[in-house]
């Protein structure tokens, strides 16, 4: 609970003096970053449209209504407004259709969203193994090195983590 307050806390802040901004800049950079070069396929492009992302964030940030999501999802849904986009100007560009459409970008962003609330609710050492990994993309060896455990141990975190998660998402769609 108390990385929701902090969040909330940084959120606020961003909204008073734009330079609190730099904070949920560096927080979030990695993942939506990783989100975006995912479905473009290309790094100069996703290099781009996450520079897109957090500048419409930043003059948004005065909108953003604190709702009990984290923030990421919000960002989610931008990033991947920014995607469609991309791929709708790139398929007027080319003459082909754009690949994706409202309700499978809609979709994808309830399903961000809610990973990321169940990430947040993991028990601490699997969060952070889970934030490490995926986020700070660091190796087994580099995790297991800065929590002073072994890397078979960390990969048992990272595997109880994804089943809980996995379990949860499917619970949630049955």
């Amino acid at each position: 609970m108390s990385e929701e307050n902090d969040e909330r806390t940084q959120v606020e802040a961003a909204q008073r003096d734009p330079a609190g901004f730099a904070d949920l800049y560096k927080q979030n950079f990695c993942h939506v970053y990783g989100y975006i070069v995912r479905r473009v396929g290309n790094r100069h492009q996703a290099e781009d449209l996450t520079a897109d992302v957090f500048r419409e964030a930043l003059a948004g940030i005065g909108n953003f209504e604190w709702r009990g999501v984290p923030f990421a999802g919000w960002l989610a849904g931008i990033a991947s407004r920014v995607v469609a986009d991309h791929w709708k100007r790139s398929g007027r560009e080319t003459g082909n259709p754009a690949r994706d459409s409202k309700a499978a970008v809609a979709s994808e962003i309830e399903q961000s969203t809610m990973l990321a609330q169940l990430v947040s609710r993991l028990p601490e050492a699997q969060f952070r193994v889970i934030h490490m990994r995926f986020v700070e993309q660091k190796s087994t060896r580099e995790i297991a090195q800065e929590l002073g455990r072994s890397e078979g141990a960390v990969k048992q975190l990272q595997l109880r983590a994804i089943e809980s998660l996995r379990a949860q998402m499917e619970g949630a769609h049955a």
